[in-house]
C-alpha cells in the first residue's frame, strides 16, 4: 500500500494509526503510529516479539530512559517485554512517526501490573474498521483482510 492509500484514524488522544497489515489467525498486527510530542501510552506485556522504525520524532521507554529512539532507528522487543512508550523526550518538538509489526497481544497493565485490556490483531482491525466508520470513511483495505 502507498502511504496515502490507508487513512490515519484516533487511537488514543495525541495519537494516531493506520493499520497495514493484519493476520488475526497468525496474531499479527502491523501498525503505523503518529504521536504528539508528550504523549504517553499506557504501561504493556507483549506476548510475542515486537519489531519498530522510528520515521520522524523520538519515543523512549520510561523504564529505559537512557535509551532514545530517533529517526530511522530499528528497535527489537522479545516476547515478554514490559514497558511504557513515551515520547516526552527533552529537545525534541513535532510528532513522532513509528511503524511496528506486533506479534501476539499488548497486555495493558494498571500500576499493580494487573491485565486491565488485551489489545491484539483482531482488536486492532475491529478498532481500525469502528474509528474509519466514524470517520465517514470507506472500509479500509488493510493487507490480510
Amino acid at each position: 500500500r502507498g502511504g496515502d492509500d490507508l487513512p490515519f484514524v484516533y487511537f488514543a488522544d495525541g495519537v494516531q494509526f493506520q493499520l497495514l497489515q493484519v493476520d488475526v489467525e497468525g496474531g499479527l498486527w502491523v501498525v503505523r503510529i503518529i504521536f504528539e510530542h508528550g504523549v504517553s501510552i499506557q504501561r504493556h506485556k507483549h506476548t510475542g516479539e515486537v519489531y519498530a522504525v522510528t520515521f520522524s520524532g523520538a519515543w523512549k521507554y520510561l523504564e529505559y530512559p537512557d535509551s532514545i529512539n530517533t529517526a530511522f532507528s530499528y528497535l527489537y522487543e522479545p516476547a515478554g517485554s514490559i514497558h511504557t512508550l513515551t515520547t516526552d523526550v527533552p529537545g525534541v518538538q513535532g510528532p513522532t512517526d513509528v511503524w511496528f509489526a506486533i506479534r501476539g497481544a499488548n497486555l495493558n497493565l494498571d500500576s499493580q501490573g494487573n491485565v486491565e485490556s488485551v489489545l491484539d490483531a483482531g482488536k486492532i482491525l475491529s478498532l481500525y474498521r469502528d474509528e474509519c466508520e466514524k470517520a465517514g470513511l470507506p472500509v479500509p483495505n488493510t493487507i490480510g483482510v
